[in-house]
Parts: structure tokens; C-alpha cells; sequence
């Protein structure tokens, strides 16, 4: 299986930024503008970007729509968005925008028939976002947590030709506790046929060696241990793309 690696950029008022546990309290602003950002995660040879407009996600629409046709500009590589995409204009919206693929969450745990729809008109092009508190579907940008088991979400999803499932645990991300392998293989278990892509809290290339010996997990979402340096993208590139010890091999 080919493995994924996708740096984050998280969009807040039109700037880059990395929060912890999904608290927007807790935003920590980087420097680069985020076309530039994508430019410089590009220019380090990663082959996917994953952005998200975090005001989206609790305002239910587009808010950094410039920032994000700015990145588009300013890379040739695909981008994956997700963040405040509700309904079928605003997902159609993004991918004649040029958009590889949306990322649909809220609307996913909500109206399963519209994601659905969407992944038979834009094959390849529809991903499915869950993200869970106490692997608990959470939804509105993580404000809002449901009764819904993250398994039981992404078995809706396993027959339904979605491009990739997207599993965070929002108790972990930004917080470089490590990735959740256990709860992210229950939601691939739940979905055989469907590329699953792990989420939060992602501290070394050890998480990155860890994904990868399962020969389940597809991809991975790099945030803030890329930004704070904790993690090499030389290093991480060349171990998801085949290169590095394994992981019992590394002290």
C-alpha cells in the first residue's frame, strides 16, 4: 500500500495556524502567509497538502476563501479542503475551483444521501472527514459532539465510493501525545475498501513507522511536530516512500 503523508494547514482569519485539541483559544500564528506556506511544503517534495478553514467549520460556510484560492495559485500539487462544506454548491464550488478533493464531516454524520450523491458525481474527489472525542463523532468544527460511534459513521460510508476516509481524534491533535492507531484501524475495520488516512496528535516519524507496519493505514496528517521542527520532511518523506529503519530497529 502507497503511504500519504499531508501537511496541515489551518487557516484562521486569513493566517496559518495550529491549535490544540480544536480549542481556537489555544491558536498558535506562524509566520509564512499560507500560499507561501503551501509553496514551502511543496518545495520540500510533499506530494498532497490537507488544508482546512477552521472559522468554516464553525460558521458552516466558506470564511477564508481568499487564503485558500491563494494557495490553489501558488502549488500544482492536490489539495484536499475541508472546513464549512455543508452542501453540494459549496463542494462544487471548491472542485471547479481546482480542489483534488473536499472533505465533507458535519454534512457526512448529517446527510449521508448528499455525500453519497457527490462521490457517484465526482469519483475520486469526495472525502469523508470524522473526527471523534472518546471515538464519538464529533461535528461544527468539534464544537458539538454526537452519539454517533466513529465506526458506525465510517460503515455508512464503506460501499459509497468516497476517495478516502479521514479519522482524527480531536483529544489528541496538536498536542504530540502520538497518533491513535487503535481507534483508526476500528474505523478501516469498518470500511475494508476505503483508504483511511490517521489524524491528531502526530509527534515523530516513530507515528509515521507505526501507520505504515499496519498495512492498513493510507496516509497521514502532519501538523504542528512539522512546524515546530520535531519532524524532518526529508527524513518523513523518505520513510513513508520507503526509506528508514523499522520501527523496532530505532531506539
Amino acid at each position: 500500500m502507497n503511504f500519504t503523508l499531508y501537511p496541515a494547514i489551518d487557516l484562521k482569519d486569513g493566517r496559518c495556524v495550529r491549535l490544540v485539541r480544536g480549542d481556537m483559544l489555544t491558536a498558535t500564528v506562524f509566520k509564512l502567509q499560507p500560499a507561501a506556506q503551501a509553496a514551502a511544503w511543496q518545495a520540500a517534495g510533499f506530494d498532497w497538502l490537507h488544508v482546512v478553514d477552521l472559522n468554516g467549520a464553525f460558521a458552516g460556510r466558506a470564511v477564508n476563501g481568499e487564503a485558500i484560492e491563494a494557495i490553489l495559485k501558488a502549488v500544482e500539487v492536490p489539495v484536499q479542503l475541508g472546513g464549512g462544506i455543508r452542501d453540494r454548491r459549496q463542494a462544487e464550488r471548491w472542485l471547479e475551483a481546482g480542489v483534488a478533493r473536499v472533505i465533507l464531516g458535519t454534512v457526512a454524520a448529517r446527510n449521508p444521501h448528499l455525500v453519497k450523491d457527490l462521490a457517484i458525481a465526482f469519483p475520486g474527489r469526495i472525502a469523508v472527514g470524522i473526527d471523534a472525542k472518546d471515538f464519538r463523532v464529533a461535528v461544527e468544527g468539534w464544537a458539538t459532539a454526537s452519539e454517533l460511534d466513529a465506526a458506525e459513521l465510517a460503515a455508512r460510508y464503506a460501499d459509497a465510493g468516497v476517495a478516502a476516509i479521514i479519522f482524527t481524534d480531536v483529544g489528541r491533535d496538536g498536542t504530540g501525545a502520538g497518533l491513535n492507531i487503535e481507534q483508526t484501524l476500528r474505523v478501516a475495520a469498518a470500511a475494508p475498501d476505503v483508504p483511511v488516512i490517521a489524524s491528531g496528535g502526530l509527534a515523530s516519524v516513530d507515528d509515521i513507522r507505526a501507520c505504515m507496519a499496519t498495512g492498513r493505514i493510507a496516509g497521514a496528517i502532519c501538523g504542528r511536530a512539522l512546524y515546530d521542527g520535531g519532524i524532518s520532511p526529508k527524513e518523513a518523506l523518505k520513510l513513508a516512500r520507503g526509506g528508514g529503519a523499522p520501527l523496532q530497529d530505532r531506539n
